[in-house]
């Protein structure tokens, strides 16, 4: 048999394409054309939308272990915290009661200030509740995920609360859950009003986390640990007057003109349960204003309806007026 030239050709096994060197330059080249075309032109949204949709019933059931095991320590733990509220209660509902009264007075009198002033009342902004269903798995960021989306009305930039106080803002919505980003992240900013100087500031998340500071703020500021802070309603996204932060400490130093303050926010978001989720400002401004042009243009109509109206009675009355006097006169000119 004969023998031919011996193959040099590697094995199928031993052979390669592309070098690792390569391959990684690629991927890292379509890594930063995705991340720079989302951010200019916002093409894996739709993407990002839809696969937070498809993923959505997983996440209901993967967190349905979870609460059925929140919901048997919460029975366990509900007698007994029940008796203890009770007591509680009973000690308590007489101070509310002379709360309440004293409240209702304080707010008549209030309504009778802004009248004699002639000053705006108090906005009622819409709301809807909401329930949180996990932590953004973001070592980066304080970020919750909320069961509420697009489908509910929930829009980007809406305020969260709880019954504490301010809780974060909505960053991203999707059509049945919604991103909100806590106050304590590092790129959250809220206007404030310290409740006790009336003095306008702006809060910031800290840059580890766990709190808020307020920044650029001169040392000789009246400031002390304690001070309440309050939303100021200046950006027209917050309503004026919301529980923000208390201010836990300050430090004055020599070597700076600037005051170091931190604030510890008064609403905690691990012990936070069920949220509700406000309208903006200026978007329900724009709804009030919105109804009260129908309302003007019902009320024109109305009485433009009114005017034509009393024309036309009083028409049809100097119409009969003159066929009686033209059978007056056929009458006295027939003999």
């Amino acid at each position: 048999m004969p023998l031919g030239p011996p193959d040099r050709n590697p094995p199928p096994f031993f052979r390669q394409g592309a070098s690792a060197q390569a391959r990684l330059l690629l991927c890292a080249a379509l890594a930063v054309f995705l991340m720079v075309a989302d951010a200019r032109f916002h093409v894996v949204g739709p993407a990002r939308a839809g696969l937070a949709l498809l993923l959505h019933p997983f996440q209901r059931l993967l967190l349905t272990p979870v609460d059925a095991w929140e919901s048997f320590e919460a029975y366990r733990l509900g007698t007994q915290r029940a008796m203890e509220a009770e007591a509680l209660a009973r000690q308590q509902l007489v101070q509310q009661a002379e709360r309440l009264a004293r409240a209702a007075q304080l707010q008549a009198e209030n309504q009778r200030l802004r009248a004699l002033l002639e000053l705006r009342p108090a906005l009622e902004v819409a709301s809807l509740s909401a329930e949180v269903l996990y932590e953004a798995a973001d070592p980066y960021s304080r970020r919750v995920v909320i069961d509420r989306g697009s489908k509910h009305g929930v829009q980007a930039g809406s305020p969260v609360i709880n019954d504490a106080g301010v809780l974060g803002q909505v960053t991203r919505v999707y059509t049945l859950s919604a991103e909100v980003t806590l106050l304590s992240d590092k790129d959250a900013a809220i206007p404030v009003l310290n409740t006790r100087t009336q003095a306008r500031n702006a809060a910031f998340g800290s840059s580890d986390g766990n709190g808020m500071e307020l920044r650029f703020l001169a040392a000789n500021a009246d400031i002390k640990p304690g001070d309440l802070m309050a939303t100021s309603g200046l950006d027209g996204v917050y309503p004026s007057g919301l529980p923000v932060a208390k201010v836990s400490s300050v430090e004055r130093r020599g070597d700076t003109s600037f005051a170091s303050v931190r604030l510890q926010p008064v609403a905690q978001p691990d012990s936070v349960r069920h949220v509700l989720v406000l309208q903006p400002q200026e978007q329900h401004a724009k709804a009030m204003a919105e109804a009260a042009a129908a309302q003007a243009a019902d009320a024109a109509s109305a009485a433009q309806l009114k005017a034509q109206r009393k024309a036309a009675a009083a028409q049809a009355k100097a119409e009969g007026k003159t066929d009686g006097k033209s059978e007056k006169s056929d009458a006295g000119a027939a003999p």
